[in-house]
């Protein structure tokens, strides 16, 4: 029993081709430059050099003898010339644009595109790609399998009808998203504030001045926020951290905490004490040039500290 396979399209797919056409009678750089590229460019820049150098030189002669400058003979003519052809060469060759665009522009009809042989491709990626496919987007859709061909059976004896099980679509399940509850900790005066704080009669960030709780104003600004834009922070973290830490310090209105990796730099001679200075970032590098900078504080002397109100660490003075 030969199994029959699924017949490919007579046409072959042929991919997008792109072809330049040269016109015969434009003119190429390598055209009007017979002599060997790296043979061109020495000559161009000894000839430049040497024209500039007689150009003053004779230009020096004449301001001595008092003669007019605008009166020049014939080598003086073909030196100027010289100048102002090595000179437009060296800009092609240095690849000034405004040049490349003026001298070397290539013709309009450079890269023409070969529509005749786009266009059956394009049908043929139509037929091929007419099946259904599964969605994507939503995640209640249910996944229909491609049909099935009928093998084509080549035998002798009388084969009865072959019948099939038809597959049973693929669904699938539902991904459940944790619904948007309140904190467990908030009571029903929480929840009176949580109503005032969507509804903008309390400002949120004076939540801490008028509870004096910080990790409650936390709290509430937390599942105020999630109303509002009606999305969850069940994945940022709330519990174990100490909020009246950073009260009027490093961070205003806050609904959590992030975890962020310590480094370590040093050691700094700060008054006139070595120190080790741990620091939280998640910028690249930073670590390693503030360590840097602890070395050459420490060469030159070392730093003087003084204490602020925040108590908190900025930069070495």
């Amino acid at each position: 029993m030969d199994a029959g396979r699924r017949p490919t399209s007579g046409n072959p797919i042929h991919s997008r081709k792109v072809k330049a056409v040269e016109d015969e009678n434009t003119q190429k750089p390598s055209d009007a430059l017979p002599l060997h590229i790296y043979l061109t460019n020495a000559l161009c820049f000894t000839v430049f050099f040497w024209v500039v150098y007689f150009l003053l030189s004779r230009w020096r002669e004449k301001i001595r003898t008092s003669a007019p400058l605008h009166v020049v003979t014939l080598s003086e003519i073909a030196a100027i010339v010289a100048l102002f052809a090595s000179f437009i060469y060296l800009l092609g060759f240095f690849g000034i644009d405004f040049v490349q665009s003026v001298i070397l522009r290539p013709p309009t009809d450079m890269w023409a595109v070969d529509d005749e042989e786009e266009e059956p491709a394009e049908q043929i990626l139509l037929k091929e790609d007419a099946r259904k496919s599964p969605c994507g987007q939503a995640l209640d859709c249910s996944l229909t399998a491609p049909p099935l061909s009928r093998p084509i059976v080549s035998s002798t004896k009388a084969v009865g009808p072959i019948v099939l099980p038809s597959p049973k679509p693929k669904v699938v399940e539902e991904i459940s998203f944790p619904a948007i509850t309140t904190t467990a900790t908030l009571g029903e005066e929480d929840e009176g504030i949580i109503k005032s704080v969507v509804a903008g009669t309390t400002p949120s960030y004076s939540l801490e001045s008028k509870l004096g709780d910080c990790k409650r104003a936390a709290a509430i600004r937390r599942e105020a926020l999630q109303r509002i834009t009606g999305k969850s922070l069940s994945g940022l973290p709330l519990e174990g951290f100490d909020y009246e830490s950073i009260l009027g310090q490093c961070c205003e209105m806050p609904v959590g905490y992030v975890q962020i990796p310590v480094g370590i730099a040093g050691p700094l001679l700060l008054d006139g004490k070595e120190v080790s200075v741990p620091m939280a970032t998640t910028e690249g590098c930073l670590v390693a040039s503030t360590n840097r900078g602890c070395k050459a504080i420490h060469i030159s002397g070392g730093a003087t500290s003084v204490v602020l109100r925040d108590g908190m660490t900025s930069t070495c003075c």
